[in-house]
């Protein structure tokens, strides 16, 4: 049996918050619309910043740093991970796609497709996360330009908002790396 010894911290090689916060990010916005719970708010923060992306945008009643229900997923991440809120999320969508970045809902529709499906061309790309209910509203729904889903081979429809999330960062930010 191999001998695998956990590292500490310190022989990680993480970078320091002032070198990320400098560094390239990946061309991935998270939007966080109508999330109602903050420990989800803040898990979300600790994906963005392992993933490396330019941003999340907060919208709707999805609560906004800092709140102690939110630290305490994210461990920090809501201080470095560039972040910014809007009441209106259609006014922000419209003006993301006046900058050429395409639109992604996650969520399981007629005419989604596979998550793994996203090509280099799809970058910029924001990717909306929606009501842990509900999912995303139909209004912000008619303004993506695709929606992506993640397969579900067992007997629920859906997965946790954050962990969602998380599998669709990773995928994007792989499909990115691989391209360039």
């Amino acid at each position: 049996m191999p001998g695998f010894r956990k590292l500490h911290g310190t022989e990680m090689n993480r970078i320091s918050a002032e070198h990320y916060c400098g560094s390239p990010k990946h061309p991935i916005v998270l939007m966080l619309h109508n999330i109602r719970s903050m420990w989800n708010v803040g898990s979300m923060f600790r994906s963005a910043d392992a993933a490396g992306i330019e941003k999340i945008i907060l919208s709707g009643y999805t609560a906004k740093p800092p709140r102690k229900e939110i630290d305490k997923t994210a461990l920090g991440a809501q201080d470095i991970v560039v972040w910014e809120y809007h009441s209106d999320p259609l006014e922000v969508i419209s003006d993301m796609k006046k900058d050429g970045v395409r639109i992604c809902g996650l969520e399981i529709t007629e005419k989604s497709r596979p998550y793994t499906t996203v090509n280099m061309c799809d970058f910029p790309i924001c990717l909306i996360v929606g009501n842990e209910v509900d999912g995303i509203e139909d209004e912000v729904l008619q303004l993506c330009d695709d929606v992506l889903e993640i397969p579900q081979y067992g007997t629920k429809h859906s997965l946790n908002v954050a962990v969602a999330a998380g599998i669709a960062l990773f995928e994007l930010v792989h499909i990115f790396r691989r391209s360039v």
